[in-house]
């Protein structure tokens, strides 16, 4: 790793070690990268900006994390100023409005709740739970010919281009994306967009009443209009893992003592980078 990083590339990698779960507790446990990650947020560089909450989020995926991210120095005044801030773009501001909430209502859960959140925190393929933001709902997709990385980059751009999408995560070994969307807008619209790649095809997947899984094919005669995003920049799009990585559902980011050897020289950057 160049000691010349910079500090989109830092988050980043942040973002995708944070997106395991087997590497959320040493980020947070980690002295220099929850107060990096603050610092971040006000960084002047957008795609810094979002990619530290992304990173955030999914370290608040885990019930276990939330008093400590609650608790650490400037956390949810650094959110408020996010979700305040007048040049905040849309999808930032929802995302630092959901994290907010998530770390407010920390520790008021019952016991049984927080035992049935951590199995679920357990779970590599799940990292949106949904239920902390009335405003943003998760759709399951099922994409037929999402083979390899360079067809997962095709659905990142046609993901991206459309206004109201939040985050996504790929489950490539089961061909699968899980996107975080306002309520507002059409899961009609993922597909309408996917299938616009003219390579792939995508089917919502849904929960039946007896808890198992339904894929439900897109009518091919919807015409939903599909309004395109224009303040979010290109941020997801990067080096793609090596091909064998691929067998994997969720993990992009290697071994977890690979990622913790990263953690080490990120958090060094980090703790060299405040000066913005």
């Amino acid at each position: 790793m160049s000691a010349e990083l910079d500090a989109l590339t830092v988050v980043n990698q942040l973002r995708d070690l944070a997106a395991d779960p087997l590497n959320r507790r040493a980020i947070v446990e980690d002295q220099g990268c929850l107060p990096g990650l603050i610092l971040f947020f006000d960084h002047p560089n957008p795609q810094v900006v979002y990619s530290a909450l992304l990173a955030v989020r999914y370290l608040a995926e885990c019930r276990a994390n939330r008093e400590k991210l609650k608790g650490e120095l400037g956390m949810m005044l650094s959110l408020q100023n996010v979700m305040q801030k007048s040049t905040s773009p849309g999808e930032t501001k929802l995302l630092a409005s959901e994290i907010y909430e998530i770390l407010q209502s920390a520790g008021k859960e019952e016991a049984e709740q927080a035992e049935a959140a951590a199995a679920s925190c357990r779970r590599k393929a799940h990292f949106f739970l949904g239920s902390n933001n009335k405003r943003a709902k998760t759709v399951v997709l099922h994409i037929d010919g999402l083979d390899d990385s360079t067809r997962r980059s095709l659905c990142e751009e046609a993901l991206l281009k459309i206004r109201g999408v939040i985050s996504f995560t790929f489950q490539m070994a089961v061909k699968r994306c899980v996107v975080r969307i306002r309520s507002d807008l059409k899961a009609e619209a993922l597909g309408t967009a996917i299938n616009s790649t003219k390579v792939m095809k995508a089917q919502q997947v849904v929960k039946t009443e007896d808890g198992g899984e339904l894929v439900v094919p897109f009518q091919e005669d919807s015409s939903v209009l599909v309004e395109e995003n224009t303040d979010i920049p290109d941020y997801l799009p990067e080096d793609e893992s090596p091909s064998e990585e691929q067998d994997k559902a969720v993990t992009r980011v290697g071994s977890v003592t690979d990622g913790l050897g990263w953690l080490s020289t990120a958090a060094n950057f980090l703790t060299r980078s405040f000066y913005w």
